[in-house]
Order: C-alpha cells, then structure tokens, then sequence
C-alpha cells in the first residue's frame, strides 16, 4: 500500500509542473461530467400529444387528432375536427389551416370563448369540405401559450408545415389578443416565411397594413375581418351622433405591451368639439384577466366622473376590469346621473364575467340602470333580421341578405347537428361567428388560387395574392357582414353591431348597427380607390 502511495505521489504530485497537469486534468474531466452526464433533476420535454411538448407548464405545438390541450371544453370539437381530418379529408388532396390561439386559459369564461371560437373554425371548415370545391380543408389547432409568450416555437412548426407536402400549410388564422407577442408572431410568419395570415378577432390598428402609399407593408400576406379599433369608435360615433368633449371621458389601462388597450384610446382620443371636457383617467392593471388593486383606483375615478360634465365614458381596456369599472362607477352616489360606458370588441364577452349580483347593483337598486355599457360588436345573431325589420326599412337591400342567409345556414348547420356533437353553440358574443367568417374567408381564397395554379396544391404566395381579389363577385359573404378587402387586406366599411349589457334583462341586446364610413358598403362590395 505504502508503494502504491508512493507511485501516485511521483507520478501526479512530485513536481510542480506534474501537480499543474493534474489539477488542469480533473478540472477538464469535471467539466466533461457537468456538461455530458445525465442530470436526473432534469428531464426531457414531455410529449402531451403528437406535436405537442409540455414547456412551462404548458403545452405548447399543433395538433390535428383530437387532442384538447387540457381544456376538457375543448373535448368535444377537437375529436370532431380530428374526425374531419381523418375520415373526409385523408389522403385527399387539401391544403391545411392553422387556428392559432392560447388553448389553455384559467378562467371559466375565457374557457367558454375560447370554445366559441374553436367551434366556429370546425363548422366553417365541415362546411367548407361539403362544398365539392378541392383542395379539401384540413384544420389542427396551435398553442403558442398564454398572452402567446410562447408564439416562436409554434411558428417554427408551422413554418416546417407549409414546407411538408404531407401537411401544405396554407394559412393561419385566429389570433384574439393584441399584444406585441401576436405582432411578433404575425410579423414572422407573413414578413419572413411568407405564410398567408387572417387575423379575424384582432382589432388594434397596429396589427393592420396601412392603405396606400407604395412602401413595403409591415405584414405582406396579412389579411383582416374585423374593423379595427378606430374604425369601430367612427362607427360609434356615427351611431350616437357627434359627442361634444364635455360629454365624454377616457378611462384607460396603461399595462404595458397590451397594444389593443393603447390603440382603443387613441381610437376614442378625438378631435374636441364644444367646450374642454374631463381629463383622461389612466389606470395600470396587472394583467389581462387579473383585476388587482384597480378597484381602488376606480373608486378614485368614478368620484372625479361624478363631479364632470361627463355622461359618456369612453373605456379603453379588457373585460375582466370593464366589469369592475361599471359597477363601482353604479355604486358612486351621484344625485341620480347616468351613464353611457362605451369600449370595443374586446368587450363581446362581458356578460360571461358578470355575477348574479352584479345586474342589480348596475341598477342601483332600482328598475333602470344607473350604468349601461356599450361596445362595437364585430357581429350579432339578431342583427340582420332585427334591421330589415324595422319600420320604414327601404327594400331589401343585399349588404343585409346576404349575410342574413349565411347566417341562417350556419344556424341550419347547428340545429341539424350533423356535424357532430361539439357542444352548445353560442353566438351572441360574436367569437363563433367571426371566426367562422375567417375560416370562409380562407377557404376563398384557397379556392381562388388553386382556380390559377398549376398544380392541385396552390403554392403561398398565390393564397396571400389573392387576399385583394376578394371584393365584387368574389366578395365574402359573412353571417357578420360583408367581407371586400383593400389592397392592403382590410376589410372595407365592415359593419358593427352596437351592443348593449342590459341590465333589466340580465343579457346582451342589440341595438343597432353602426358603419365606419357612416354608410353601408357600396352596392356589389366594389372597394373604391379613396380607401
């Protein structure tokens, strides 16, 4: 043992330069262990499904077999969209579309619009397939995470996808937030992939090309449904009839990085008319779906409101805090004054946030309300009938048939339930409908550009070019309204449908419908060249 000892002490220790060279060889050999050996406190990603991994306690990625995300809702429609894919659609010739949208929500009630939606792209893509027109619709779903923080990883997914012969990605739709993470996301896939993208519940004027002007656009290959923010408050206030600035009042969420808050202000920042009225009234929440300690701050500023010449509110922030907003601005003692809270689209799901309690306490106790809220609805169940309805309608003009009859189809397609059982179908939020249109829009264009194409696949570039093509003849005809794009892929003069959270009825009612250009579209949805 003592010449053992000995051995190494000579061999790796006698010297100095011998001791240098192994201290220098454990370090390295260490180094190879932290780096290489297996580390059993971490694990590999875990797959949730085909083409989903769990990644910060999410699952993240795209799917097409009926796989839920987790959200038992969602149960339902994905199976059925899973059957679509794999008994109709096949080995079929078919292009596929991506509804990308943060699939695993907290709240109850984002839960419900979320299933809204995904509804809405299965019924248009089951409807779209029965149409003998090819290629075939194929429809998987895309998690890019909560507030889509984890977008990037989803997009490279879908970049792979419109690359695969097996998948021939040809668009992605939905996108429902307006936050930088969905700018980043769409700015990637049209500007540097080129894939073709309809944001159909995205209202921020942030998230639009600009019309005119020669310059390369921000998002080539993006196309939108829905009005944007400053279109809906013209439609307002087309619809209310000029407001003068003592009427009104901007209350506002200034939570960085939320780009539909900030540009529904500057949408309802107008030119004054008349006299100076309150100062805007800025707030900060903490997120989204998260109220904070905001219900002091709307104390504070509901107190300031009481003492102004403001009976119009003009709200610019999410549903969760629109809620609170409303009834601490009911419970504010203000010698009998009412209001009018106006917000945007954003505010289509309201009546799922409120509590049984909270429609008396938006009366005051008594049999009217002392607060009504009011929001530009991308589109209503009732709106077509209620407006060819009313005394003194002229004829029956087509911008109101024609989606008066999409809508009656897909209402036909729910009530047969032959497209299988997918859950309650509601529309009065609009989600379901919007979507919906989206997915028909697509289906357009992929039918367009296949008319063109050499093949039986239509390549991208020919999708995203025909986004302008889709006006007169070849205009959507939407269960929202119209749809003609601009040559910068907006959608021209589409209606609004105005709201109402009703309080006596203890639901949502519709009111009536407002027009950005303070008229209906054109005669044949005929884009003119002063857009």
């Amino acid at each position: 043992m003592r010449g053992f000892v000995d051995w190494l002490y000579n061999t790796f220790w006698a010297t100095l330069r011998r001791a240098l060279l192994t201290v220098t060889g454990v370090v390295v050999v260490l180094a190879l262990v932290v780096l290489f050996a297996p580390r059993p406190w971490e694990s590999e990603p875990k797959d949730c499904a085909a083409g989903v991994v769990e990644s910060e306690g999410e699952c993240i990625g795209v799917n097409g077999s009926g796989y839920d995300f987790g959200t038992p809702q969602l149960a339902g429609v994905a199976r059925a969209i899973a059957r679509e894919n794999e008994k109709f659609v096949g080995d079929k010739p078919h292009v596929t579309v991506a509804l990308m949208l943060p699939l695993q929500p907290d709240l109850p009630a984002e839960r419900e619009q979320l299933l809204s939606e995904v509804q809405g792209a299965y019924l248009a893509q089951y409807r779209a397939n029965r149409e003998e027109n090819t290629p075939l619709l194929r429809l998987v779903l895309a998690n890019p995470g909560d507030a889509y923080r984890q977008q990037a990883a989803v997009v490279d997914q879908l970049a792979l996808m419109s690359r695969d012969k097996r998948h021939n990605l040809r668009a992605v739709t939905g996108f429902n937030l307006s936050l930088d993470a969905t700018r980043k996301a769409i700015a990637r896939l049209t500007k540097d992939l080129h894939i073709p993208v309809l944001a159909s519940r995205v209202s921020a004027d942030e998230l639009a090309n600009p019309e005119g002007g020669d310059a390369t656009p921000p998002y080539p290959g993006l196309a939108r449904i829905i009005p944007t923010n400053r279109q809906q408050a013209d439609a307002l206030a087309g619809f209310h009839g000029e407001l003068t600035d003592e009427q009104t009042v901007l209350v506002r969420d200034k939570r960085p990085h939320d780009i539909y808050n900030d540009s529904l202000a500057k949408a309802f920042s107008r030119d004054e008319k008349g006299p100076p009225g309150p100062k805007e009234q800025p707030f900060e929440s903490p997120s989204i779906t998260e109220p904070g300690d905001t219900g002091n701050d709307f104390t504070l500023i509901a107190q300031n409101i009481c003492q102004s010449t403001a009976r119009y509110v003009y709200f610019a922030g999410r549903p969760v805090h629109l809620r609170l907003f409303a009834l601490k601005l009911a419970d504010t003692q203000c010698s009998g004054k009412k209001y009018t809270v106006i917000s945007g689209s954003g505010a289509a799901t309201l009546n799922r946030y409120m509590r049984p309690d909270d429609w008396e306490s938006l009366r005051g106790g008594g049999k009217e309300p002392l607060v009504t809220v009011q929001y530009a609805a991308p589109g209503h169940p009732d709106a077509w009938d209620r407006e060819l309805g009313k005394k003194g309608a002229k004829g029956r003009p087509a911008h109101l048939t024609e989606p008066q009859q999409e809508l009656n189809e897909l209402k036909a397609l729910i009530r047969k339930g032959t497209a299988g059982d997918i859950g309650e179908v509601r529309l009065k939020d609009s989600r379901a409908m919007l979507v919906y249109d989206g997915v028909r829009t697509v289906a357009q264009a992929v039918l367009l550009a296949n008319a063109q194409a050499e093949g039986p696949i239509p390549p991208l570039k020919r999708v995203s070019a025909m986004w302008q093509r889709l006006e007169a003849v070849n205009r959507v005809r939407g269960t929202s309204g119209w749809i003609c794009l601009t040559n910068a892929g907006n959608a021209y003069d589409k209606p609004v449908a105005v709201v109402e959270l009703d309080p006596r009825i203890k639901d949502l009612r519709f009111v009536g419908i407002g027009w950005p250009k303070n008229k209906p579209q054109p005669a044949g949805c005929r884009v003119p060249s002063d857009t």
